[in-house]
């Protein structure tokens, strides 16, 4: 290879590589093992994992996956199919992004929707690139980007899009509510923006009064992203809905909620919806429906000079992998449940978090920090630093929250605490007791 290519040596092939990024050394790689003696290790490994009860949302959630689900998602048609260019081998993989990108429009109130991203936090820097492409009424870089959106979300965005010179701007959130201030926002949006980020729910779990929001960005021209989480839009006005009939411009989250386990931190699934006039500045993968020569019902990829392998650098986006098998099973998890499935699921939760607040909130000490609607998570005041509560809850197989001290600082001593429909009765009661216990301890 070096000779066909020119160069003398494997050194110069890399040379290119600054020295101070090379090491020095071999790599410490242990003996090699035959496959049985992995399996062995793997299992022990495993083994080493002590199951906890996870009382922790913030983005990933423990929700039930239907046994079905993954039985259909890991035959071999979908567990390794690739992307499918070569149409006429690959129309049952359309079909399901046809069927997902049908149900999602659906679930969102939207006109389009492409075949997934990798999770949501690229999926929120994606939607901002977009709309700053698609609004061609202002030559803007700004965006809005709120406070109480999840962290990471945050700092993945920034990551992505300030080499582009987009400036993102924080916006504050109320200290009372944890919510956004339609005032605020639209005094904001009236500095020349491009593009303004709505959560809902927040980070926090509160449900943003986001009709309001939509109009106060409206007299600005600044276009409208939507962050949600797509279980609850099962009961909450989508956003293809909010601040009347004309809704956001685009759409985007996570979907790890729609079929997809915890797994150890992924795989995950974004997805990005959009209004119709804005399609050709959509990135990602999007399959159309048409007819072939004998007028039988067949699937393409279409627009397809929006992406990199046609228009390499000049192309919407470079993110080209679709997460074809997460799409596969969020589209399997919404047949089977339906409308009305997502809804028992969505309002299970829900309930189980009204109760797990009541629980926790009768010990002393321990109570909302927000006063407002929230849905299936929420914050804790404690009368203790979090960390040293989540270290001790640990020891009694409970996984208590999220330790908002870090990301939030002014928040104080916060917990973020979340239930799914998994959480029963005798859950939140075990999470109660053990919770009094590290307090009366610490007392």
């Amino acid at each position: 290879m070096l000779a066909r290519i020119g160069v003398a040596s494997i050194d110069e092939l890399f040379d290119e590589i600054p020295a101070g990024l090379r090491s020095d050394r071999p790599l410490q790689l242990p003996p090699a093992m035959n496959e049985a003696a992995v399996s062995r290790l793997m299992l022990e490994r495993s083994l080493g994992d002590t199951p906890l009860l996870c009382f922790a949302g913030g983005g990933a959630y423990e929700h039930h996956v239907p046994a079905t689900v993954w039985e259909l998602a890991g035959r071999g048609e979908f567990y390794t199919a690739y992307t499918p260019y070569q149409a006429e081998a690959s129309q049952g993989t359309m079909q399901v992004i046809y069927e997902y990108q049908s149900m999602m429009c659906q679930l969102l109130a939207m006109e389009v929707s492409n075949a997934s991203l990798y999770d949501g936090a690229t999926a929120l820097a994606e939607a901002i690139l977009m709309a700053v492409r698609a609004n061609r009424r202002s030559r803007s870089r700004r965006v809005l980007l709120p406070r109480n959106i999840h962290p990471v979300y945050r700092q993945v965005a920034r990551t992505l899009v300030t080499a582009q010179e987009l400036e993102l701007v924080e916006v504050p959130f109320d200290p009372a509510t944890g919510l956004l201030d339609p005032q605020t926002v639209a005094a904001m949006a009236g500095e020349e923006c491009a593009a303004v980020v709505i959560p809902q729910p927040d980070y926090f779990g509160g449900i943003e009064p986001v009709d309001e929001l939509v109009r106060a960005v409206a007299p600005s021209g600044a276009l409208v992203v939507g962050l949600v989480n797509p279980l609850a839009m099962a009961l909450l006005r989508p956003p293809g809905q909010w601040g009347g009939a004309e809704g956001v411009d685009i759409a985007c989250g996570e979907a790890q909620s729609l079929g997809l386990p915890l797994s150890s931190g992924g795989p995950y699934l974004g997805f990005l919806c959009c209004r119709e006039r804005h399609v050709r500045q959509m990135p990602g993968r999007l399959v159309g429906r048409t007819v072939d020569d004998e007028g039988q019902p067949a699937f393409a990829l279409t627009l397809q000079a929006r992406e990199q392998h046609i228009r390499r650098s000049r192309a919407t986006s470079n993110i080209c992998t679709n997460q074809g098998l997460m799409m596969t099973a969020a589209t399997i998890h919404m047949a089977l449940m339906g409308g009305a499935g997502l809804r028992r699921a969505a309002a299970a939760s829900h309930r189980a978090t009204v109760e797990l607040v009541e629980a926790l909130t009768s010990l002393p000490g321990v109570e909302p920090l927000f006063d407002r609607l929230f849905f299936h998570e929420t914050v804790l005041r404690l009368p203790l630093p979090p960390a040293r509560v989540l270290e001790a809850l640990e020891g009694h197989g409970i996984l208590g929250g999220i330790d908002l001290s870090r990301a939030y600082p002014e928040l104080g001593d916060a917990l973020l605490v979340c239930a799914t429909e998994l959480r029963t009765g005798e859950d939140i009661e075990s999470y109660r007791c053990a919770l009094g216990r590290v307090l009366e301890q610490a007392a």
